[in-house]
């Protein structure tokens, strides 16, 4: 049999899939050399290949010589055709590449960043983007995509906050088995699902001081109890691939961790896909200071990982390694024989141009069908914030000035990550609020300030093209025209915050108020006597103070994605009714960071409803309340908590607790209410938080309507990691906490019996 007939071998439907493919694995890894081993073990990035043109490109000769396992950065059906088919006519044993690219929250229809995603509290709608974005991502010859990002961040400092599901481990467990299962479907062989890539692993999110790729240190209680719970359960929901992250963990930087990457992912989480670095990250442990490329190559195969992203420090120097005796052949096996895995389960060796169907280019990538959808999902995100005196929803009449530095914009829409999006159809919030509206209200627009006023910090906001369409005239010149524009309106929706690019990868703020131009502009806005809607773009949590104080009415929109000035233009008006809710705290300034609703109790805790006591844990000059707290988020309508009852006041292990509540919709309007269930351990054999989700609900009542919340409650709910990482539950005292937000709730207590 020859190799290309090996290669392509169909599949045995009478065995099992695994052992077809070991037998298959087995059989190839047989004919390779070692040089085309190590290159399976390769993943450039793909620059800038030209269609008609990836026979001469940088990589095409790499490519036939086996040097390439996958290549990414490289989009549409036709480019990747025309590379695949080098793999798989040109190179000696036709072994077809991988595609991977960062779709992250959505392809070329952008749904809301994933922090604002999170805040929908809807696993569905959730994993309908996901879906959604492999459906568009897969049409266009991509298999793999570089998410869900599950980093739990509790430091709004970091800039990468904005693309993962918040500060809580439950609920960002929830998120992730909800996107894993988005992207693979059922079926990894169908043609309009991705492999997933879970990322970081670990404890990328808790970053010192905010700082992107700063060192993070932690407990290992903490860490199997906080943070390592969504990547778990993205495993346990079957993702195919992870990715390192850049810090360390114990002083060894993930990439050549074996204790990380074998004993707890691979023994211990019984992961069977395959590990892949994040950009360079086996050549920058180097400056972490664990040796030369040839020695990080060999220290990062030993722990476990099987694609080199970019660095070609495993193409380069595994060979001398093994030369040597530093690695074995098995090792290079091992990891070559995973990654050639992936590729059998995506159906590649069956049919490499499975993802390179023209048609399907054509007719299911941003579609009337998917813009609609993420027009309805991104209302769905947003949060409200304030709403003095029900200024909102406005009404579609009269005089509407809309003022601000993103009011009028739209490739700053979709935000952050967003590499395939169509920049020029985003939907401004000019275009979406002319449109919802109609020739029943006037809209009146001026820019009122530039998004910093130093030049150079609003360059560094205007990174990859996405202009702030910055105004060279004096900033007092500005918001005069904008007092102007004020002054004829009968009420004013001030779109203040963040550029897109000022949240994401290598975007970390120690300054998260709002710039003080924009401020500068509101208060001017505030004294004209006009009514303000504070529209608010950003990724992250700010620390808005003086917002929140003096501005009547503030809608969070995120970063709201493709269609985000139409939906956002629905919330104004009250087409639809805002029901999000924060998975982040939000602080009242920026020296409580890291502040986050399930911290641990001090010996010295401060009294329940006392600002400040001496020799309690406190600060002289803030409180210990955040601005919003986690759960937090208003609507048009109001929800009334009552009746909180337990069904009994002790369980044993094999027993279970139901907890109900009624909740009523007092208001005028219809409206979704995310019903939060947590808990507290009270004694303990280690210190536990003083609160800990373990369940929501999103609810749907008609105004004057009222329905029974039910939970239940098992001895499953109250396990967690000891000191001796043993996760189990110990019997005692348990109260429970339901509500609209983690702080104001209604109490009940149960007891763990033997």
């Amino acid at each position: 049999m020859t190799p290309f007939m090996l290669a392509y071998a169909p599949s045995d439907e009478s065995s099992g899939q695994e052992s077809t493919y070991a037998a298959k694995i087995d059989s190839l890894l047989s004919l390779m050399t070692i040089e085309e081993k190590l290159g399976q073990l390769n993943l450039p990035a793909a620059g800038d290949i030209t269609t008609g043109q990836a026979s001469n490109s940088n990589f095409a000769e790499k490519i036939r010589n086996g040097e390439v396992g996958g290549l990414f950065n490289i989009k549409t059906a036709a480019k990747i055709r025309e590379v695949q088919r080098i793999a798989v006519e040109e190179s000696r044993l036709k072994i077809p590449l991988i595609f991977g690219m960062d779709v992250i929250h959505g392809y070329q229809t952008v749904f809301p960043i994933p922090l604002a995603l999170s805040c929908s509290w809807d696993m569905e709608l959730i994993e309908r983007t996901a879906r959604i974005a492999a459906i568009e991502a897969s049409a266009d010859g991509i298999c793999w995509t570089f998410s869900p990002m599950v980093d739990i961040a509790r430091d709004p400092r970091w800039g990468r906050i904005a693309e993962g599901a918040g500060e809580d481990p439950y609920l960002g467990s929830q998120i992730a088995k909800a996107m894993v299962k988005g992207y693979q479907g059922d079926d990894l062989t169908q043609n309009n699902t991705v492999m997933s890539c879970v990322k970081h692993l670990a404890l990328y999110g808790a970053a010192e001081a905010g700082r992107d790729y700063n060192t993070t240190d932690m407990s290992r209680i903490r860490m199997f109890n906080e943070y390592m719970p969504p990547y778990k359960a993205a495993i346990d929901a079957g993702a195919g691939s992870v990715m390192t992250s850049f810090n360390e963990i114990d002083g060894i930087p993930a990439s050549a961790n074996k204790w990380l990457m074998t004993d707890v992912l691979r023994q211990q989480w019984g992961f069977d896909g395959f590990v892949v670095t994040d950009y360079t990250a086996i050549n920058e442990m180097i400056d972490h200071g664990l040796g030369d490329l040839q020695q990080v190559s060999a220290l990062a195969l030993k722990a476990g990982v099987d694609m080199d992203m970019v660095g070609e420090g495993f193409l380069t120097t595994l060979k001398k390694s093994l030369e040597k005796g530093i690695i074995s052949e098995s090792d290079i096996d091992k990891a070559c024989g995973r990654i050639l895995e992936a590729k059998y389960q995506l159906g590649l060796f069956d049919d490499p141009y499975r993802y390179c169907d023209l048609q399907r280019a054509e007719t299911e990538i941003f579609t009337q069908e998917h813009r609609n959808e993420a027009r309805e999902i991104a209302a769905e995100t947003f949060v409200l914030l304030k709403n003095e005196n029900n200024l909102l929803p406005l009404e579609k009449k009269g005089t509407i000035a809309l003022i601000g530095p993103l009011a009028n914009n739209k490739v700053n829409m979709p935000g952050t990550w967003s590499v395939a999006a169509r920049f020029d159809e985003a939907i401004s919030l000019m275009d979406g609020m002319e449109s919802v509206v109609g020739d029943q209200a006037e809209i009146l627009y001026a820019k009122g300030s530039n998004v910093y006023q130093d030049s150079l910090l609003e360059a560094r906001a205007a990174a990859f093209g996405k202009s702030t369409g910055r105004d060279p005239r004096p900033e007092a010149e500005i918001i005069a025209e904008a007092v102007e524009v004020a002054k004829k309106a009968d009420v004013v929706v001030a779109v203040i915050g963040e550029a897109s690019e000022m949240s994401g990868e290598s975007s970390s703020r120690s300054d998260i108020s709002i710039p003080e131009t924009q401020r500068n502009l509101l208060k001017a806005l505030l004294e004209t006597g006009k009514p303000v809607v504070m529209v608010l773009f950003t990724g992250r949590p700010l620390a808005m103070t003086w917002e929140h104080e003096n501005v009547p009415a503030i809608l969070n929109v995120w970063f709201a994605g493709s269609e985000a000035g139409y939906a956002i233009a629905d919330a104004l008006f009250g087409e639809v009714n805002p029901s999000g809710k924060l998975t982040t705290t939000f602080p009242q300034n920026v020296g409580q960071v890291p502040i986050y609703y399930s911290h641990k109790n001090t010996g010295r805790p401060l009294p329940e409803g006392v600002e400040y006591q001496k020799f309690t844990t406190n600060y002289l000059d803030v409180t210990n309340e955040p601005l919003y707290p986690f759960g937090y988020g208003l609507s048009y309508t109001n929800f009334e908590y009552s009746d909180l009852n337990l069904s009994t006041t002790s369980i044993n292990k094999n027993q279970k607790l139901t907890v109900s509540v009624q909740l009523s919709n007092t208001g005028k309007y219809d409206g979704a209410e995310v019903v939060q269930l947590y808990m507290r351990d009270l004694v303990a054999s280690v210190t536990r938080p003083v609160k800990e989700l373990i369940g929501f609900q999103k609810v749907e009542l008609q105004a004057g309507e009222s329905k029974t919340v039910s939970f239940t409650v098992s001895e499953e709910d109250l396990r967690f990691y000891n000191y001796d990482i043993e996760y189990v539950s110990e019997p005692g005292e348990f109260e429970i906490f339901v509500g609209g937000n983690s702080r104001d709730v209604l109490t009940g207590k149960f007891s763990l019996v033997e």
